[in-house]
């Protein structure tokens, strides 16, 4: 008569089948909304961190161009005595600052024209954002179309 086998254990671990949860449909839900949140919240610190770092940049880069046109405010007044004192070699110095003087009004004449004509091209609405708005209330209010 032959002896029954005995089966050997086999030398591997046996994997055991993950349970499923009992979990109710509103505490996934809920779970859910939770991570959603916790990642919201990672996002918007995150994106706070970023303004953070470009508002120092954009902070130092507006402290250079200020200086650069404090230096070139020197530049032009320093110019401008230069002149004064070139043309007074030619004629009386009153004269002379007065023609510099002259020449800066109508300068800053042109420039304010160019820049009230600029100005009146500049809406403060926001054109495309005020008509995607009409569109999206429009989609609201009929969804089918």
């Amino acid at each position: 008569m032959a002896s029954p086998q005995v089966p050997q254990p086999s030398s591997e671990p046996r994997v055991r089948e993950p349970q499923p949860r009992e979990e109710s449909i509103g505490q996934l839900v809920g779970e859910a909304m939770g991570d959603l949140q916790k990642l919201f919240h990672q996002e918007v610190e995150l994106a706070k961190a970023e303004l953070r770092e470009e508002g120092a940049k954009a902070g130092k880069a507006a402290a250079m161009l200020a200086a650069a046109a404090v230096a070139g405010l020197l530049v032009l007044v320093l110019l401008s005595f230069a002149l004064v004192y070139a043309l007074a070699n030619v004629m009386d110095a009153g004269w002379a600052a007065l023609i510099v003087a002259a020449l800066w009004a109508v300068a800053a004449a042109v420039l304010a024209l160019l820049g009230r004509n600029r100005m009146r091209e500049v809406s403060p609405k926001p054109e495309q954002t005020v008509e995607t708005l009409k569109e999206d209330a429009q989609w609201a209010r009929h969804p089918t179309r």
